[in-house]
């Protein structure tokens, strides 16, 4: 399960008053990525904008992506919270919606201590049966897991993974050690650092940009399991010509836009007070799609 290519998708909005969730762009995001070869599909991560999403709003939400995907690949759900009570209630919902695996990131605005955040993915493990991924996300959280409560962590049977968004390869490879000789997969969070993720031992990437340049980073995964080190250099350089333009709005919106430029899906617009990208900005994001001839 913790292996290859997993998706975490945009989450589709119609651009109406509401920015309600569109489904009908859903369904066609996924149909395409699984078509693509992705290895899995996560929803309600930080490119899902789990952030701005009601409670009410996950759950339909992750029931309706369970059934579309049909066992067809893995679903991820994050359930994350800065409570771990929200997050326990949450998880509990999404064991019940069928999830395959669930991802939890850290308690975020406060920065809990070692001990806090042990005991914090701890009591939520416990409340569930399924896999649980551990999500480390530091420069959006302002929390980094230490490799020692990893360690531990992973002496819990269903804390299974753990995403590694924090960019820092001696960080990933301190979790990979936590984790050697134990039953806990380590996925790259950070599309950069795919390559040397995997050289470390990491088992699969949990990567954005495949939400746009999905044969990139499929093509990139066969070529990093199979030892073609030439050509996973040249599909992990590929990745930065879209990465440099993520820069040019607040995430998600340049993904998002750059999925509806390419024709995949209207997925809409990030949720306020995330804007939308300008014309000048489609501009260069139609350039760098062009590069990729997805346009």
């Amino acid at each position: 399960m913790f292996e290859g290519i997993i998706t975490p998708i945009v989450t589709p909005f119609n651009r109406d008053e509401e920015q309600s969730v569109n489904y009908e762009a859903a369904g066609q995001l996924i149909g395409h990525l699984i078509k693509k070869g992705v290895n899995g599909i996560f929803i309600l991560g930080s490119n899902g904008e789990f952030h701005v999403i009601d409670e009410y709003e996950k759950v339909a939400f992750a029931k309706e992506v369970i059934r579309m995907v049909d066992h067809r690949v893995p679903v991820f759900v994050g359930t994350g919270a800065c409570s771990t009570r929200e997050t326990i209630r949450l998880s509990q919902k999404m064991e019940a919606a069928g999830a395959d695996a669930l991802s939890v990131i850290t308690p975020y605005f406060i920065k809990p201590a070692e001990e806090e955040l042990y005991e914090h993915f701890k009591e939520v493990a416990n409340s569930v049966k399924i896999p649980i991924v551990l999500y480390n996300i530091p420069k959006s959280t302002g929390c980094n897991i230490p490799k020692e409560a990893v360690a531990r962590l992973a002496e819990i049977d269903n804390i299974q993974a753990i995403k590694d968004s924090s960019g820092d390869v001696d960080n990933l490879k301190g979790y990979v050690e936590a984790g050697r000789n134990k039953n806990l997969s380590v996925l790259v969070g950070s599309d950069s650092k795919i390559s040397a993720g995997y050289r470390l031992g990491a088992t699969g990437a949990i990567a954005g940009t495949s939400n746009v340049i999905t044969d990139v980073l499929v093509k990139l995964n066969k070529a990093l399991k199979t030892n073609d080190t030439e050509t996973a250099k040249v599909l992990q350089g590929d990745i930065d010509v879209l990465r440099d333009v993520l820069k040019l709005g607040t995430v998600p919106s340049i993904i998002k836009r750059a999925v509806e430029l390419a024709d995949i899906a209207p997925v809409g617009p990030a949720r306020k007070p995330v804007k939308e990208t300008t014309p000048e900005v489609d501009e260069k994001i139609k350039e760098v799609l062009k590069h990729y001839q997805l346009i």
